[in-house]
């Protein structure tokens, strides 16, 4: 069975995408900055900016000097119980 989703996948990559972007001007970053510093090519870098596209491995390399890569990790970890998504119609109005 599927679970109702509310987002798309492609909305998720252009917020990703995006997040990265925004931080990467906080840091008065060029592309050209970034590419050099994570080994992530400048023009792999404008197209992710641009598309959302790029692979798992330079997402994580960019991920990684431009925020904690911890946080990314923590998407790993089991939820908590009290974590749990809503799995019926009344647990989501009731949340």
């Amino acid at each position: 069975m599927s679970r109702l989703q509310l987002v798309s996948p492609a909305e998720v990559q252009e917020n990703l995408a995006d997040f990265l972007r925004l931080e990467r001007k906080k840091q008065k970053l060029s592309r050209e900055a970034l590419a050099e510093r994570s080994g992530v090519p400048a023009p792999t870098l404008k197209k992710f900016e641009l598309t959302g596209q790029i692979s798992l491995r330079q997402f994580v390399l960019l991920w990684q000097c431009l925020d904690d890569l911890r946080r990314l990790h923590d998407l790993t970890q089991p939820r908590a119980k009290n974590q749990a998504e809503p799995q019926t119609l009344d647990e989501v109005l009731n949340s």
